[in-house]
């Protein structure tokens, strides 16, 4: 008996000693993987530990549920640094921070430090799922420093807050796995927008996959359906901006939701007291539910076979013929848009049982009733559409949109009703007072029309009068023109409220950088996609006429190697271009800049050379228009996030006849160190003047420095002078960056400088066209020597650097902007 005694102490020993479970961890105190050491909350629900994710053997440690089958991890602390083995350790510091070691001792995941650290902390593993860092010994009580749910994963969990804390900027958003096997962040997002009224989208990516909506006060307004078990919360005051949502008997069921690695959401639960684990997926029903699936202005509706599209009253599709065939994404536009003269005469249509548009763009007000709502659009001629805040008790509150309404569909039992804005004359029944304002209106252009027509006959019998009337015609057609022809174009414009939400009205802190044409902004519009925003300043010397020549040139090219122009917009004094923005910025910020330089190696820099010698042969030769870009410099050379290279802004380009070679400007507009000498000084331009702006790129990218502003101390040469000068005493290679002196491939730098040396000659019949520069770049081309460059400050005139003459110094040629006059 006394031996069986032992034996059972010596097990018991044993598997204790192998499975350690705590509740909390204090101060220095740990628990290891390879010790099976975990922490388990009060109540037995939850517990902290390492694991391994199906069909891997990397170890991270997480929540999971106790009891519960399969295996159901709600958070993972390491989840894009993960353990090779089993040998991590997790340990609590006296700052009250959680810091995760390898076998090396080294940190690979710690929780936040928090500002609230005080003494004796210790962590606690909740059964709501909640992994908290506190003061104090009891689990729900005391002063907590840190917890995972604000650091959420791909799971929400009851009582966790999706969203924003307003007065510390922390966000809350779920985030997918990468994988079913790995927990490393994947591309789904599920996040509050705080633009206009607050809603949820999910993303992926950048972009908009499905708009979740804002809170109606009764649910979000995509998610229609009651949650069973549940009850719904949205917080929104000067604080915080949330959703979440609370079981109502958290004794009697567990549930979760979790975002899957393909961007479906997946509801799970369980009662406490079973282990087995219901799953429900949720997953798209339907097309409609993809976010501004029929575009602008229409609704989506689903009849269980195929989705529908429709315009909304006094709306028709933008493009017809893909409309008929079911595709729609080019939405709709008004029939008879109403303007700020006519506006008091427009109506609303009422639609029912609808999912609200995105409110990105709207504005709300939780005291007004609807009546006090509707007269608010009313007097705002933006406004599109009016309704309720929250549709609880017969509704109450006010929500406005502007401009253009996106994303709504048609819930047969359920949504809200929302009120479009239609001119009166697309109203069944206008009513009395609207049929009234409408004979006063008529009656009013009726005179209006006899009395530009007596205006008309004086002008004609008075010649005085006609030229006057001509130069004021003259002067608002040029002011004009642009303006009224802008329907013409095959180009998205953009309403100018739209922007400046998109770059927070322009600020200060969203500012890209400056040009000749004015600041440029970054901006995300409503579906996600980030924007540069190019805004014409009043102190600019470039106006109308360069916004219509970059508008109208580069809106029709398309290539790799083009910056692409998304839209622009036109309001008033204000004359915007928004572009694709590029992650990188442009080329100048990387090779003249000490620090950054030195991130970019050789093939980086070659393939930026190659890249904008495809932009300009595609310019020159392959587009529809022939196109000469005038100000070819490293600051019109955009970089996109893989460092592809994207010429940009077109304001000073013109385009050229196919039998033309060579043009004359009355104006020379360009940048010195890039204008070629027979624009700078005669104001002759080809496409060899961009063929010289190449060239000083090339040698600018070679050698780390600028052409204007370099000075060989020596010589007191510019960059092209110095390049000649080492080209012509055989030491080509002293001109590299030192940053790449020993990660370059001496061949191909040496083919580059050759290359640049050969576009930035004297004369423009000497440089090379594009045509030539891409196989002599690639070595598929014999290169011909090159003759001396335009602006060469050496000791010595061109034909005579291999002679035993003298020569006296040139002058140092400073180039100033020199406007032409016809006489």
């Amino acid at each position: 008996m006394l031996s069986l005694l032992c034996i059972c102490l010596l097990l018991f020993s044993y598997f204790s000693g192998n499975c350690t479970s705590l509740d909390s961890l204090a101060v220095n105190q740990s628990i290891q993987d390879g010790g099976n050491e975990t922490l388990v909350s009060a109540g037995g629900i939850t517990e902290v530990g390492f694991f391994s994710p199906a069909k891997t053997t990397r170890r991270y440690l997480g929540i999971w549920f106790r009891n519960v089958t399969p295996l159901t991890v709600v958070w993972v602390a390491n989840r894009n640094t993960p353990l090779e083995n089993n040998s991590g350790v997790l340990k609590l510091n006296q700052k009250g921070i959680l810091v995760l070691l390898n076998d090396k001792n080294s940190t690979i995941w710690s929780s936040k430090i928090s500002s609230k650290a005080g003494n004796n902390p210790i962590a606690h593993p909740l059964d709501s799922g909640n992994f908290v860092v506190k003061i104090g010994q009891q689990p729900n009580k005391g002063t907590v420093l840190w917890q995972s749910f604000d650091y959420p994963g791909d799971t929400h969990i009851p009582g966790m807050k999706i969203g924003w804390n307003i007065e510390t900027g922390l966000e809350r958003s779920i985030s997918s796995w990468k994988s079913d096997e790995d927990p490393a962040k994947g591309e789904y997002v599920v996040k509050v927008d705080l633009r206009g009224y607050p809603q949820v989208f999910v993303f992926k990516g950048s972009l908009i996959k499905f708009r979740v909506g804002p809170w109606n006060g009764q649910s979000l307004a995509g998610l229609p359906v009651k949650i069973p078990y549940c009850s719904q919360k949205f917080v929104l005051n000067e604080k915080e901006v949330y959703y979440g949502y609370d079981l109502l008997d958290s004794l009697e069921f567990i549930s979760i939701f979790k975002l899957t690695p393909s961007g479906t959401a997946q509801r799970s639960f369980w009662r406490a007291q079973t282990n087995t684990r219901q799953v429900l997926t949720i997953e798209d029903q339907d097309q409609c539910e993809n976010y501004a699936f029929c575009g602008e202005n229409s609704i989506c509706s689903y009849d269980g076979n195929r989705p529908t599209c429709e315009c909304l009253r006094g709306y028709f599709p933008k493009s017809p013929d893909q409309w008929n065939m079911s595709i729609s994404p080019n939405g709709c536009v008004p029939r008879n848009k109403s303007n700020c003269q006519n506006s008091y005469t427009d109506g609303f249509f009422k639609y029912a049982h609808m999912k609200m548009p995105d409110t990105s763009s709207s504005w709300f007000n939780t005291t007004m009733n609807l009546d006090e709502c509707r007269k608010s659009c009313l007097k705002n001629c933006s406004c599109t559409a009016y309704a309720n805040l929250d549709i609880r008790g017969g509704g109450s509150g006010c929500l406005l949109w502007f401009n253009n309404t996106v994303d709504m569909r048609y819930f047969p039992k359920f949504g809200q009703d929302i009120y479009i804005r239609v001119p009166a004359s697309e109203l069944d029944n206008g009513g009395p007072g609207i049929k009234k304002k409408i004979v006063v209106i008529t009656a009013g252009v009726t005179v209006f029309g006899l009395i530009i027509t007596c205006f008309c006959i004086l002008i004609v019998k008075n010649p005085v009068a006609g030229r006057l009337y001509s130069h004021i015609g003259r002067f608002q057609w040029r002011q004009e023109y642009f303006i009224l022809r802008r329907e013409d174009m095959d180009l998205p414009t953009f309403e100018l409220s739209a922007i400046a939400k998109a770059t927070d009205n322009f600020s200060s802190r969203n500012k890209l950088g400056e040009g000749g044409f004015g600041p440029v902004y970054k901006g995300t519009l409503i579906d996600g996609q980030e924007v540069a925003v190019k805004r014409h300043s009043e102190m600019s010397d470039q106006g109308l006429e360069e916004f219509k020549n970059e508008v109208v040139l580069i809106a029709k090219l398309q290539h790799r190697n083009l910056v692409k122009l998304l839209g622009c917009c036109i309001h008033g004094e204000e004359k915007l271009l928004i572009y694709e923005c590029m992650a990188n910025k442009s080329l100048d910020c990387f090779i003249f800049d000490e620090t950054r330089s030195k991130l970019l190696s050789w093939n980086q820099r070659f393939h930026i050379i190659v890249g904008i010698a495809r932009g300009l042969l595609y310019l020159h030769q392959d587009s529809r228009l022939r196109i000469i870009h005038r100000d070819l410099k490293t600051s019109n050379i955009l970089l996109d996030a893989h460092m592809n290279p994207k010429i940009s802004d077109f304001g000073m380009a013109r385009t050229f006849g196919w039998d033309q070679s060579q043009a004359k400007t009355r104006k020379v507009v360009g940048t010195y160190g890039y204008m070629p000498p027979e624009y700078a000084v005669h104001g002759y331009y080809s496409v060899k003047s961009d063929v010289f702006g190449f060239g000083v790129i090339v040698l600018e990218i070679v050698s780390g420095n600028k052409n204007r502003g370099f000075s060989d101390p020596e010589h007191s040469l510019n960059l092209l002078g110095h390049a000649w000068r080492l080209w012509t005493e055989d030491r080509p290679l002293e001109l590299i960056d030192i940053n790449l002196s020993e990660r370059c491939i001496p061949f191909e730098v040496l083919r580059c400088i050759h290359v640049g040396l050969l576009c930035v000659q004297q004369k423009p019949q000497d440089r090379p066209d594009m045509s030539s520069v891409i196989p002599m770049l690639n070595g598929e081309k014999l290169l011909p020597l090159p003759k001396a460059p335009g602006f060469y400050t050496g000791n010595c005139t061109p034909e005579l650097v291999s002679s035993s003459k003298t020569c006296n110094p040139l002058s140092q040629n400073e180039i100033s902007l020199t406007i032409f006059e016809a006489r």
